[in-house]
């Protein structure tokens, strides 16, 4: 199948990073998301601090956490913030430092489910903005992190933080609640507003409303998935997996393709039913050294370390 991967020359790549990135490696031991979902819950939810619940996802877990902790929308802001404080201290590492600056060689703006600032400080990018026209910081979704100045996301390097970024703790997505607001909002955009809708003619990818914001990667270019669970948890990612499926259906046209990164044989689960169902295809490496320590980074020190079929190395080659 990666021998089939060269074809067209017309190769425009983003990078979608989950939090493994920061799970893999020294990362794991100080940039830990669920530690800071338990430290909260130590402070507001003591009984459950050490082991969460059966049959609750942790977004779940947050929203009750939520109604337990908070009376008013200024106090619900207030666990935002105490959530997002630990992150100013998560440091960058070497494999961060290799992805990030592989990315911003190819040009290759990269979109992340993460809060924190690792992956801008592994490059000493800024925060800018395609706009500050009707900003808001609840959802920052025009701002980025980078070291020129972006007009289309999808053409140039950049950090985009999907879920929200720990600089404007408001927009931070923990809860199922705030998974489904960030639904509605780009809802609107596919859907609604005439001409200016994603889905009203092929030609409109070029002037929608989402076309200054990083959903602009997500229907405009090939994606290339890495260190992100996606299971049903990821509600809002995997409902946008779902529409640029559709998008591509009614227009062939724009047709791009996606590669799913992951160690375990998951073709047959109900993940791996969901992913091939929605175009995205699946590449497995033997384990984690392979994709985060690959010699298709530029990182020649490791490559002992790594696979010697290599495929997340055959496959950036021909991208």
């Amino acid at each position: 199948m990666l021998d089939e991967i060269r074809g067209s020359a017309d190769h425009r790549l983003a990078i979608i990073l989950g939090n493994g990135i920061n799970r893999y490696g020294n990362a794991g031991e100080t940039n830990s998301w669920r530690e800071l979902l338990r430290s909260l819950a130590h402070l507001h939810m003591p009984e459950y601090a050490n082991d969460f619940p059966a049959g609750i996802s942790t977004t779940e877990f947050f929203d009750v956490l939520s109604l337990r902790a908070t009376r008013s929308s200024t106090e619900e802001n207030s666990l935002q913030k105490q959530f997002c404080a630990p992150l100013h201290s998560w440091r960058a590492y070497p494999h961060h430092r290799q992805i990030v600056g592989w990315a911003k060689r190819k040009n290759c703006p990269i979109l992340t489910t993460n809060f924190d600032t690792t992956l801008s400080d592994a490059c000493s990018a800024t925060l800018r903005h395609v706009s500050t026209r009707g900003f808001t910081d609840y959802y920052p979704w025009e701002s980025y992190y980078g070291e020129d100045n972006v007009v289309r996301p999808s053409e140039r390097f950049g950090i985009w933080h999907i879920n929200g970024l720990a600089h404007y703790h408001r927009s931070v997505r923990l809860g199922l609640t705030h998974y489904m607001g960030s639904v509605q909002r780009a809802r609107g955009w596919i859907h609604r507003g005439g001409n200016s809708r994603l889905f009203s003619s092929a030609g409109t990818i070029n002037s929608w409303r989402g076309c200054s914001t990083w959903l602009d990667a997500i229907f405009r270019n090939d994606l290339l998935i890495i260190g992100l669970a996606l299971e049903e948890v990821e509600v809002f990612i995997r409902w946008l997996l779902i529409e640029r499926a559709r998008l591509f259906q009614k227009f062939p046209q724009l047709r791009r393709r996606a590669w799913y990164i992951e160690t375990k044989d998951i073709a047959s689960t109900g993940k791996g039913v969901f992913l091939q169902g929605v175009g995205v295809e699946l590449v497995r490496e033997t384990g984690y050294a392979d994709i985060y320590e690959s010699p298709a980074w530029g990182i020649d020190e490791f490559s002992e370390r790594s696979n010697p079929n290599h495929n997340l190395v055959d496959l950036l080659e021909k991208l």
